[in-house]
């Protein structure tokens, strides 16, 4: 007979195989994937079938639904690419800060990007992707450092708090240079406003092209610094003492996710939010192993970003409503339950 101190504790097989659930998540994370994007392919202003995605796909266009098709395509890979991409950027910035609070929105990242791309439009007539990558990731770069070091200032270093606080305020900052800037120039305004509020709209496998080198590159750098986050976790002195070169380690990941985070910005807008929800899930599914949590929240920013502009396309049909708004409205609850959770926390 048995008793009910012999029955296992809800959630002990899960802990006795942790392996196990964390290959139980991969297949539910990948098969979520899988139908965001066909549901991105399909779904829209216009029906179609599955003769016009076949035919889409091929590139056919010969009737206005192969033609959705073709479109959407791309834009389908461009969303999953830059959700993957801030997805990772957030989990190496909270890991590199050690705050649960770090987002490439929160911390100011994407408007610096802004900035820069639009500072390089209007002053150096800057039109190519590329370029404006080049200088999304400068600008990106030069925001980061200013947020960190502003929340380094005072007592406690660069708490949690300050660093969301001086985030913020740069962020205004830089949206009202970013004002200032457009208003002078109405041949940019157009294009400038529909950018900002960050979108996969009008995407094309040459802008693909042109930003998936930058991708890789950020994605790559990061994946290597996943075991010296793993030790940055445990405290600066002790990742020294278990010979963890910190300051290399530390300026490598930086430099991945801003790498990452000025390419998304420069070919869909400053996206937010992406970076703040997508790791804390998976911290909570999965653990805080960074060598497992970063492909975790790549593939989880892909479907977050996909199933967003999907909702955005379908919740005012015909019409659209652009990602980053979705986006935003899923992510700002979230940061207010990250905030009341920290704050009960430190009582």
């Amino acid at each position: 007979m048995t008793t009910s101190t012999d029955r296992p504790a809800p959630g002990a097989a899960t802990a006795r195989h942790p392996g196990r659930a964390r290959a139980w998540w991969l297949l539910a994370v990948l098969v979520a994937l899988l139908a965001a994007v066909v549901a991105s392919v399909v779904a829209g202003a216009r029906d179609v079938a599955v003769a016009d995605v076949l035919a889409g796909v091929r590139g056919v266009e010969d009737t206005l639904a192969q033609a959705a098709v073709a479109q959407r395509v791309p834009r389908t890979v461009l969303a999953a690419l830059v959700g993957a991409a801030l997805g990772l950027a957030g989990a190496v910035m909270q890991g590199v800060t050690r705050n649960p609070l770090a987002d490439p929105g929160i911390l100011g990242v994407n408007m610096g990007a802004s900035l820069a791309v639009v500072t390089g439009m209007v002053s150096f007539g800057l039109v190519s992707a590329t370029s404006h990558i080049w200088v999304a990731i400068l600008g990106a770069a030069a925001a980061a450092v200013f947020v960190y070091a502003v929340g380094s200032l005072g007592r406690g270093g660069p708490t949690p708090l300050k660093l969301a606080l001086a985030g913020a305020v740069t962020s205004a900052a830089l949206t009202s240079l970013i004002s200032a800037v457009v208003l002078a120039r109405n041949d940019v305004a157009a294009t400038f406003r529909s950018w900002q509020i960050g979108g996969v709209g009008g995407a094309s496998f040459d802008r693909i092209g042109q930003v998936l080198p930058f991708l890789v590159a950020g994605a790559v750098v990061c994946a290597l610094t996943a075991r010296g986050l793993n030790s940055l976790a445990l405290g600066d002195d002790l990742a020294a003492g278990l010979g963890e070169r910190v300051v290399l380690t530390r300026l490598g990941a930086f430099a991945g996710a801003v790498v990452l985070c000025g390419a998304a910005t420069a070919v869909a807008g400053p996206i937010g939010f992406v970076g703040l929800v997508v790791p804390h899930l998976f911290r909570l599914l999965i653990g805080v192993d960074h060598r497992r949590l970063l492909p975790f929240s790549a593939l989880g920013g892909a479907v977050l970003l996909t199933a967003a502009d999907v909702v955005g396309r379908l919740v005012t049909r015909p019409e659209e409503v652009d990602v980053g708004i979705i986006t935003a409205l899923v992510g700002a609850p979230f940061f207010i339950w990250i905030v009341r959770r920290q704050k009960v926390r430190s009582l």
